[in-house]
């Protein structure tokens, strides 16, 4: 039998179910699994944690990393930047919306400074951070692994920072939902943790 896969930003993702798409198997943040299991749309007990990912600062292979410790030398981070490169809210991915306030707030710089940065790129960050379009990059850290001459530097400080736990469950239309849940599980098992690990994702909890 031939599966497909199918990616997209939890937002993206969404839109599609509401418009009535549907899979065997979902696997999206915790908030979005929490609305599919209350519409009724997910096997019940199917549901299963598998990693967490959170929101990184990335820069060029060969630079010098900027101080990220905390909150005050994170703001001053940015001040200081020439570009800052992050994923766009519109296209719904959860780091993008969480960076909206932090990167075009206040705290950024102000008006003039929040502009320049929200202009500075509307694609993935790390790969415009690695191309040289901007000083940093910030997106989910498994977004910045994969790209070859981005480097991550760490997560952002507490409490700015914000983890992102994927789920998966099988929907309810799943024709073969024992198949589903045999999916699920082997992407759960403790031994592959260390790929999860490599892949910029933590055990979820």
């Amino acid at each position: 039998m031939r599966s497909s896969l199918s990616f997209g930003t939890v937002g993206a993702l969404q839109k599609r179910l509401d418009a009535g798409e549907t899979a065997d198997v979902v696997i999206s943040a915790i908030p979005a699994i929490d609305r599919l299991d209350k519409a009724g749309a997910l096997v019940p007990g199917s549901k299963t944690a598998l990693a967490t990912t959170r929101i990184g600062v990335a820069v060029r292979d060969g630079t010098a990393a900027p101080d990220i410790s905390t909150p005050e030398a994170f703001k001053q981070t940015l001040v200081a930047a020439r570009a800052i490169a992050f994923s766009d809210a519109a296209v719904g991915g959860s780091a993008g919306v969480h960076l909206a306030r932090p990167v075009r707030g206040p705290g950024a710089g102000g008006r003039h400074q929040a502009e320049r940065h929200a202009a500075a790129d509307r694609r993935r960050g790390g790969d415009a951070g690695r191309r040289g379009q901007a000083d940093i990059g910030m997106t989910l850290i498994a977004e910045i692994v994969p790209i070859r001459g981005a480097r991550v530097i760490g997560p952002l400080p507490a409490p700015l920072r914000n983890d992102t736990t994927y789920w998966a469950a099988v929907m309810a239309p799943c024709a073969a939902p024992d198949a589903a849940r045999a999916f699920i599980k082997a992407l759960s098992r403790p031994d592959t943790r260390e790929t999860w690990k490599a892949a910029g994702f933590e055990a979820a909890n």
